[in-house]
Formats: structure tokens, sequence, C-alpha cells
């Protein structure tokens, strides 16, 4: 008797994980997903059952495989693409440098390695033509599908798809690129993926922008080139006209295969609070069962995202025995609470930094025993620089809070804790000195590039010691709360917190794209030091409280 499917409860990864890309490989599926300006590059999760999943950190945490300096917001690593072939995984990814008027700076790069630990190799160039890169392995014969960007005003930005051949022994290039050929379709198509199923290629892209018209596609040749066909059913997936749905902008499709044979669709999607509300968590990774027509359509049942899902069809067997009853859905969490007092010697894999990796020029688990010591960095509109650990937001009511020692001089001396977006949407309540050099408790703000600061929340008066800082998020309003030597602010009065949402951070510029909305928010130890001078601050605990 075989298990019978799994009932998974979508988002499988909640928070910020968007693009994903599966394959899977000992029995598992690995999913790779963007990480954009934040390090390390590309996170990695791994499941059996697609009810849980194992955090493996993240891939590119190395200079030598990555550089975010100067990234602007939602800059970065795009759509990463994880394969398997030879013993190796192989991941393909972009560091996009530029993406505002008209122009798309994005070199490709691929790594390989046996286990996803690492090593990784060193990265090879591939060509910086256009974004989206994904690998297909046909047997020996590998190519390179990407999307062509096209800078020339009045062109719509893209120039359709193309493919390379690859060579895996050479882990280079051969030959020019071929163009991919659609019927019956033009415009925006991005983030191409292949695979082949009997004597057809299946063209997974990802159309309609990234917003609520957003659905993956299918299309299908007997030639790698094409022309490749839609499926006359229309989109695989999409939550376009129906803004009930509680996953929207639903989109960005990979399949694979279970050992058990059941075939699967991770795609992204983002919990917007209400129909029509913003989406602070961003957009996150949840999966859907495909079934596939006598005539050799894949087909998701339905066509929308669902919060709940189960695959419809048993696992093959090779007796009439029946399948053992579904397992029962995973239920809503209740309040979870996870501490991490930084007894470790290196950051846990729910952590990320801003800008540049985490190593010992500005932050260290050793320098004090059980603490985490972040020294000053750059101001919060620098690109380079910056002394900022975060960690994805991962549900709509959620609590972050921090143990925090720090002894400021001046009023460039700041460290706190943050709700962040980008440099230019913002939250961070945060230890500071007063102009009579007394330590205070006081909240700043930007939303849209405009920055504000509060009154003094709380006074210490040269008393010493920790002080317990928290942001407590309830769906669009955030509070603030504060507690030191007896005294207490908060809750504050309520701030907006869909500043930090997709919708509200993404900016035109006399008409033209200024900034992207790709991250989700994060929650954040912030430490600045405006003099240069790296003041650090030690962090005893911190904890993240989900309630939903």
């Amino acid at each position: 008797m075989t298990a019978g499917p799994p009932i998974v409860r979508n988002p499988v990864l909640p928070g910020s994980h968007p693009d994903p890309s599966a394959v899977v490989v000992g029995g598992r599926v690995h999913l790779a997903t963007s990480t954009f300006e934040w390090s390390p590059g590309v996170r990695l999760h791994r499941s059996a059952d697609l009810v849980r999943w194992e955090p493996l950190g993240g891939v590119l945490g190395e200079e030598r495989l990555l550089r975010l300096e100067g990234s602007p917001d939602s800059g970065g690593v795009w759509a990463p693409n994880l394969t398997w072939a030879d013993g190796l995984f192989h991941l393909v990814y972009s560091n996009v440098s530029t993406y505002a008027g008209g122009f798309t700076d994005c070199p490709n790069q691929l790594t390989v390695a046996a286990d996803p630990a690492g090593p990784w190799s060193d990265p090879v160039p591939l060509h910086a033509r256009g974004f989206d890169p994904s690998l297909f392995h046909d047997g020996p014969t590998s190519w390179l599908l990407n999307l062509v960007h096209d800078w020339r005003p009045g062109r719509g930005g893209s120039a359709g798809l193309e493919i390379t051949r690859y060579d895996r022994a050479a882990r280079r290039l051969v030959g020019e690129p071929q163009p991919v050929r659609l019927r019956d379709r033009s415009g925006w198509v991005e983030g191409p993926h292949l695979f082949r199923r009997g004597d057809h290629y299946y063209l997974v892209t990802a159309d309609g922008g990234t917003g609520r018209d957003h659905r993956v596609v299918v299309a299908r040749s007997r030639q790698v080139t094409g022309p490749y066909t839609a499926d006359p059913a229309g989109p695989l997936l999409t939550a376009r006209g129906d803004p009930d749905l509680p996953l929207q902008r639903a989109g960005h499709g990979s399949f694979f295969t279970m050992p058990d044979g059941r075939s699967w669709l991770a795609y992204l999607a983002s919990r917007p609070l209400g129909p029509r509300g913003s989406s602070i968590l961003g957009r996150e990774t949840a999966v859907a069962p495909v079934v596939w027509t006598a005539d050799g359509w894949p087909r998701v049942p339905g066509g929308r995202p669902a919060v709940t899902v189960t695959h419809p069809l048993p696992a093959p067997v090779a007796s009439p025995a029946k399948s053992a009853a579904p397992s029962p859905p995973p239920a809503p969490a209740a309040a979870a609470v996870e501490v991490d007092d930084f007894d470790g010697p290196r950051l846990g894999p729910q952590w990320s930094t801003l800008r540049r990796h985490a190593d010992t020029r500005w932050l260290s688990l050793t320098a004090r025993r059980s603490h985490l010591r972040i020294s000053g960095g750059r101001s919060p509109q620098s690109l380079v620089g910056p002394s900022l650990v975060g960690r994805r937001v991962p549900a709509p009511r959620a609590v972050f809070e921090a143990r925090v020692e720090f002894r400021p001089l001046g009023f460039q001396h700041l460290a706190g804790v943050t709700l962040y977006y980008n440099t230019r949407n913002w939250y961070f309540l945060h230890l500071t000195a007063d102009d009579a050099g007394r330590t205070v408790v006081r909240s700043a703000a930007c939303d849209r590039g405009v920055t504000s600061t509060g009154e003094d929340l709380l006074a210490l008066d040269g008393a010493e010691g920790p002080v317990d800082l928290a942001l407590e998020l309830d769906g669009p309003l955030l509070h603030t709360r504060a507690r030191a030597a007896g005294r207490r602010h908060g809750p504050g009065l309520p701030l907006d917190a869909t500043v930090t949402s997709d919708e509200h951070v993404e900016e035109t510029d006399r008409g033209g794209l200024r900034t992207l909305g790709f991250t989700g928010a994060f929650f954040g130890l912030w430490v600045w030091d405006l003099t240069g001078a790296g003041r650090s601050a030690d962090i005893d605990r911190a904890a993240l409280r989900t309630c939903d």
C-alpha cells in the first residue's frame, strides 16, 4: 500500500521567496529562490513530502561568487535556475546592477556543486544579453534559455526568447544564440523554463507582468527552438480577474515530478491584505498539483492558486491495492516563537545581510559570548556598506523583538530594530544620543525617500544595560515597544505598515521606471555609525513570534 498524496498548505515558503526553480535529486525536491540585494544570494530549501521544508541557507555567500555593492533596490540576484546533470547541481543566476531608464545590465553566471552545502565552483560568465536564464539538459546536450532585453525606446523592453547550446564538460556556451519561435504570442514573455516529456518539448513562461495579471503559460513543440504552440485551454495557473482569492499575482512556474510519480508546479504568489490590498510579505513560494490530459497537456485542477491543495491522482502502484488515505492538512499555525540567542559560530539560515556578506569586517558571533556584535555601517541611502542583518517577514501578524546593548556618543550613532523594504521605505526603532549626551529611544521612518523622526520615546538617563525593542506588525499597522531599566514605552501610535509593501515602493520617474518592488519586507537588526568609526552594538537575543 502506498502513501496517499500529501495535503499541502500554501505558501510552502512564507515570506519573500519568489521565482522558484525546482529539481528533484535524491528523492527530495530542491527549490532555489531569488534574493535580490540580500546575501547570501539564492536561498535553497528541500522537502521529501512538500509539507515539511528544510532550509539549506544561501549559496552565494562569498565575494568570489557574488558581489552586491552598489546593487539598486530590487536589483542583485534575479530568478536563479537550479538543475541537475552529471552528478552536479547547476545554478545559473543573474546579478542585475541596473534596471532603470530602459536599461538592464544583467551578467549571467553559472556555478556547480555536488552537494547543495557546497563547495560551489568559481562562477563561469555566460552572457549579459538578457535575464531569467535557465538550463535545459536534453540527454548529453544542454541549452541555455533566456529573455533578450531590448533597451531601445518604443520596443517594449523585450526582443523575445533565445536559446544557446551549452557545453557541460567545457562549461561554456557554444555557437550563436537562436531565437525561440512562439506562435501567436508577442510582447513581454519572461521566466522561461524547458522540459521534455515524450516527443514534445514544453516551454513554461511567466506572462502578464509581475502584478495582478501574472500567470503561468505552457506551450509545446517537437523542436527545441520551436515553433511553440500555447495550450489552447489558456494559462496553466493565474489569479487574474479573481481579486477575492487569498493568493494573488500567481506566476513564474517550475515543473517537477516527485519520486511517487506525481507532477507538481512550484510558483510564486502573494498574500495581499484583503482584496486589492497591499503585499507586505512580498512574493512567496507555493505549489500546485499537475495532471496530464490524454493528448499530452498539463493541467492544474481549477487553474487557480489555492491555500490548501492535494494531488487528485494516487501514486502509480504495481498491484491493485488501494492507496492510503491522504494525510490530514497541516493546521494553520498558532502563535509560534523562534528565538536566536546567537550561541552558534555563524548566522542561522533564517538571516540575510544587506548588500554585503556576513564576515568579520563588520559582524561577529565570537567577540562576545552569546551575542551578535554588529559594527555600525553607512546611512540607509548608501548602496555600499550598510550594517543590516534581516529576516523575511513570514506572516501578516508578527512580532520581532531584540535585546540591544549600545552606548551612542552622539546623534550619528543609532542601533535598533527595523521593518525594512529598501533604501527609500523603512521604519527604525533605535537607540541614539540626544544633544545632551543622554541615551534615548527614538523612531525614524522613510516613505518614498522622505525621512522623518519622532520624539523621544524613552530616556534612559544614564542607565546602562540592555534595552528590549519590539516591532509589532498587525496587518496594515505597525506598533513600537521598548523596555529598559524599569521604564516602558508602547504600544506606540499605529504606523502605516503598507509603506513596506511591494505596491507602495514601486515608483516611476517622468514616465519611466525608477524603483521596483520585488523583495517583500524584512525585520532586521540595524546599526548606523555616520562618523565612519564603526561603533558597534551587541544583540543578546532576537525573537520572532508569528500569530497566523
